[in-house]
């Protein structure tokens, strides 16, 4: 599996294989003792483990601290919580360790309501004191990851509980986007967590949480397993025992498992599906794709002519992105519209924009009669020239491994042909990869936009001048360097109202600049990649059920594996 989406705002867990070093005090003993005793091969050993697959390593490493970038993705995913989930398959907040919230007239008082009755899973109690704990301890060290990092000393003015069961955020500005940060922040106890000596290194060997697996029975490099929390707060859930994590060392090896039915529930790329893996068991192995961020051509704007936004809808027309879809990404999803916007968007997507969007469509014959209008000829050997009667020669960067987006990148190079412009594909390693298109070092380049509850996240990194780096400084959005002052201005006044109404109103002039604009090229949404096997367990997210996104990726989409690991049962 691949996990390519840059969450900017929002911050997601990811996992690594380097062992943080351990200080301060460790929690109380667990419940039941860590067990060396190996378990049957037997999946799920009589549907009362639930085995998952969502990253592939060869080993793990234990480290339970979810403010970690090396954290075990269980922190996120079954152990820790937060107060409320942003469900993006249905656009809602729903309602989790708070159940409720709410904005002041002015918007800058967020208040939530929070959920008593919840106890950790050693059985101490869980109050306001642990969220606003939680919260000053990531004011406190920049180091720590979380969801609500980047917006708590920009906009954050003081956040306080004014009694055991409310917590009150109070805004520098207003800035309304912050409500799906600070909503979606996993929490910790205080009590376990005030004693630790450094936050940063502390591996969190024995973790004591609120969700609804936490209980730690077994730990080896090559699986590890959680059992249900004794204290859960909703009655009767989980419906199974316990959660299993083998390890595998590379994605090969997990779809081989996915395809003997070693695997439950599963998040990877497999190439031709229908063939490798439901053809095996259709009755009982399924997936279900939906399209999520939109992956887009990124041409260095600096570079002339492509700081035209004719010559970049040029370019667009000549891309077959029906051949892409099918070929590189074996029609898992459709093209790209000129919005951006993939398919969880479709509550935001304003069809005036999409309609106006027709460089999106496949039109080389057109696409060449733009750039020949756009004053670049062809040579004598059907080369185009730029402005300066250059050769129009570039280079193309996708990261090596990431076999789709290559095989995309390669559909590209071969239209390019057609418009007289020659494309020569590189693959450098994920991270020199990343580290060039952060800086703005390429000509052309592919790369996911940002991601969020909202569109807001996408076009401010593509469109607003609060993302926008120097060229060679860093940057985890607007790798472009593209300001547009209208847009700039709206994405302010989106910002500044928690009226819906107002912000789709406001969402729909942003999309029509995007596409007026071409500041960037939609080619597909990326897939949220979900495998799902019902031998043993039912109750999971489908095309006939979509309740929440399927995807068991660490964190995410925004913690929505709790939604998941809470409603499925055994059969």
């Amino acid at each position: 599996m691949k996990t390519r989406t840059l969450w900017l705002v929002i911050s997601f867990l990811v996992i690594a294989s380097v062992l943080l070093v351990s200080c301060g005090p460790k929690p109380p003993t667990p419940n039941t003792p860590i067990s060396n005793t190996p378990i049957s091969n037997t999946p799920t050993n009589e549907g009362k483990y639930l085995t998952i697959n969502y990253e592939q390593l060869s080993t793990w490493v234990r480290n339970f601290n979810p403010f970690s970038p090396s954290a075990l993705g269980s922190t996120a995913t079954a152990i820790y919580e937060p107060m409320m989930i942003y469900n993006k398959s249905t656009a809602e907040l729903v309602p989790w360790l708070a159940t409720d919230y709410t904005w002041s007239s002015d918007n800058l008082t967020l208040t939530f309501k929070i959920r008593q009755n919840v106890k950790w899973s050693d059985g101490q109690p869980f109050t306001a004191q642990d969220v606003i704990y939680t919260f000053n301890l990531l004011k406190n060290n920049s180091a720590l990851a979380g969801t609500a990092s980047n917006i708590l000393n920009q906009y954050i003015d003081s956040f306080s509980a004014p009694d055991d069961f409310t917590v009150e955020f109070k805004f520098k500005t207003v800035y309304t986007p912050a409500l799906y940060d600070i909503a979606n922040q996993l929490i910790v106890p205080e009590h376990i967590w005030k004693d630790v000596a450094d936050p940063t290194t502390w591996t969190n060997d024995i973790p004591v949480g609120t969700g609804p697996f936490t209980k730690l029975t077994k730990f080896d490099a090559q699986i590890y397993i959680l059992e249900k929390n004794p204290y859960y707060w909703q009655v009767g859930k989980p419906y199974f025992q316990g959660i299993r994590y083998p390890s595998y060392a590379d994605n090969d090896a997990a779809n081989l498992a996915l395809a003997n039915g070693d695997l439950d529930w599963a998040g990877n790329f497999i190439p031709d599906i229908e063939k490798t893996y439901v053809a095996k068991d259709p009755q009982n192995f399924h997936y279900y794709f939906v399209g999520a961020d939109c992956v887009l051509l990124y041409i260095n704007l600096t570079i002339k002519p492509f700081d035209n936004p004719a010559v970049r809808k040029a370019i667009s027309m000549g891309i077959n992105r029906q051949m892409i879809v099918q070929t590189a990404e074996f029609s898992y999803i459709p093209p790209a519209d000129a919005t951006g916007l993939g398919d969880t968007y479709k509550a935001w997507k304003d069809q005036a924009a999409i309609t106006a969007g027709t460089w999106v469509n496949y039109d080389p014959a057109a696409a060449n009669a733009a750039l020949d209008a756009a004053g670049l000829a062809k040579g004598a050997n059907g080369t185009r020239l730029d402005q300066d009667g250059k050769p129009m020669k570039y280079e193309l960067i996708v990261p090596a491994g990431w076999t789709d987006w290559i095989s995309a990148a390669q559909i590209i190079a071969q239209n390019m042909n057609d418009l007289g412009i020659e494309i020569n594909l590189t693959t450098p390693d994920e991270t020199t990869d990343l580290e060039q298109v952060e800086k703005g070092d390429f000509q052309w380049a592919m790369y996911s936009g940002s991601g969020g509850p909202t569109p807001y996240n996408f076009y401010r990194g593509q469109m607003s001048s609060i993302t926008v780096q120097p060229v060679g400084q860093a940057t985890g959005e607007n790798f472009l360097r593209y300001v547009n002052p209208q847009a700039d201005a709206l994405l302010t006044n989106f910002a500044t109202t928690s009226d819906m109404t107002q912000q789709k109103q406001i969402m729909a002039q942003i999309e029509a600049i995007f596409v007026d604009q071409a500041p960037a090229l939609p080619l597909f949404p990326g897939p949220d990649w979900y495998e799902y096997n019902t031998t043993r367990f039912t109750g999971w997210p489908s095309s006939d059920n979509p309740y929440a996104p399927g995807v068991p990726w660490p964190g995410g989409p925004y913690n929505t594996a709790l939604i998941v690991l809470t409603t499925v049962k055994p059969k």
